[in-house]
């Protein structure tokens, strides 16, 4: 396994690469972010050399944390990034997890949960891989009603208007896609979507971000055609308008 830890202080970079390395692990140490994101797509591009998990410093010189993992979504939609950050403001935890991240630890940190997480997502990983590997693949360009998805670009184009998507709305919408048609509990969206974020939001958050895509992509937000509700039950994907 193969992990990747953005760090501009050394010595805690190098304290971290001598912990994983005992427990097994191949280390990758970055001290800014065009460095990591260098060498994250030149594993990627090798699948059997890929990064399995990055370990991320938020307050990098140059360029922030949150746009390394943004960079690193558009790439990899799974690879599990954990953040060690000394920022404890719950804005910045919740704008962390936007950008695509899975997991917050503030420092100081102890390392036995360090590497216990790390292990866990690991973990997670090699069990949600598979289960990608049998969902059906969306083209780059997936259009219903007026509405055109960029998942390249994290863009829509609604009656000729681009918009710009949040990882977590792309996401979210992503996953309305290729669930069409099926009635989608707010339990199930939360695990499935949010993952390990689970544990720091309500099922009211869904009901939010929903409220953000129909502003997004319904001619008429409040009669939605596309993100359906289901009276007692959660939300519905219907690409067409349907028949009266």
């Amino acid at each position: 396994m193969k992990l990747l830890v953005v760090e501009d202080e050394k010595a805690l970079a190098q304290g971290l690469k001598f912990n994983f390395e005992q427990e097994g692990y191949t280390v990758l140490t970055a001290e800014d972010g065009p460095t990591a994101l260098n060498y994250f797509q030149e594993c990627y591009e090798t699948d059997d050399e890929s990064v399995d998990l990055v370990i991320l410093d938020l307050m990098l010189p140059g360029m922030s944390g949150y746009e390394i993992a943004k960079e690193i979504r558009r790439t990899d939609e799974v690879v599990p990034i954990l953040v060690l950050s000394a920022r404890e403001l719950s804005e910045d935890k919740a704008y962390a997890f936007d950008c695509g991240t899975d997991q917050y630890m503030t420092k100081p940190f102890a390392l036995p949960e360090l590497l216990s997480r790390v292990k866990n997502l690991l973990k997670r990983k090699s069990l949600v891989k598979p289960a990608l590997a049998q969902t059906k693949k969306l083209p780059v360009l997936y259009k219903f009603g007026n509405v055109i998805v960029d998942f390249e670009s994290f863009e829509i184009e609604v009656g000729g208007e681009r918009k710009s998507l949040t990882n977590l709305e792309l996401r979210l919408l992503k996953y309305f896609i290729e669930h069409e048609g099926m009635v989608l509990t707010r339990s199930q969206i939360l695990e499935d979507v949010w993952g390990e974020q689970s544990a720091f939001v309500t099922t009211r958050t869904i009901d939010n971000f929903v409220l953000r895509l129909r502003k997004l992509v319904e001619s008429n937000p409040a009669e939605p055609v596309h993100i359906v509700s289901v009276r007692g039950a959660g939300y519905r994907f219907m690409p067409e308008e349907a028949a009266e």
